[in-house]
């Protein structure tokens, strides 16, 4: 995009070790909660998204899955994916068709994006769209989902 990337690796980690154990069992508990199942394959796919330092495309996930280097089949990643966005545990960033985890508690809300042009780092946040919504419905529409994604520099990259 014609912008030199000048920040250090690592600048927007994934999360490891006991903060990863801890958002796995939390998503385990909330599962249960609902009386939905983190299988094995959902969990594999939420534990890549959440170690991931960027956004994952479901071909990174595919080849990524296997703890001992095996590719998972297609339908599996794609299953997973489908789970996890449903359950709020994950978004699909719609221009780089990637995913990230939800890094928010309070899961059904709409998801915004702020994608850095250089690393590529996506960071989500909290769009005030209430009115904007709200607009929708004297002209007969019902907003069922909302994708809002802006795009700049992260501040490690400016």
């Amino acid at each position: 995009m014609g912008t030199e990337c000048h920040h250090e690796d690592g600048a927007h980690p994934g999360i490891k070790g006991a903060d990863l154990s801890h958002a796995l069992v939390e998503a385990e508990s909330l599962c249960a909660q609902t009386q939905e199942r983190l299988t094995t394959p959902r969990r594999r796919v939420l534990e890549l998204l959440l170690k991931a330092d960027a956004p994952l495309k479901a071909y990174d996930l595919i080849a990524a899955f296997g703890a001992d280097g095996e590719p998972a089949k297609p339908p599996t990643v794609y299953r997973a994916l489908e789970f996890l966005e449903r359950l709020g545990f994950a978004h699909r960033i719609e221009s780089l068709n990637a995913y990230v985890p939800c890094r928010r508690d309070d899961r059904g809300h709409r998801a915004a994006f702020l994608i850095c042009e250089c690393c590529g780092a996506a960071e989500e946040f909290d769009p005030d769209l209430a009115a904007q919504i709200a607009a929708a419905a004297p002209v007969g529409y019902v907003v069922r989902a909302v994708t809002l994604e802006a795009r700049g520099l992260c501040l490690a990259c400016q």
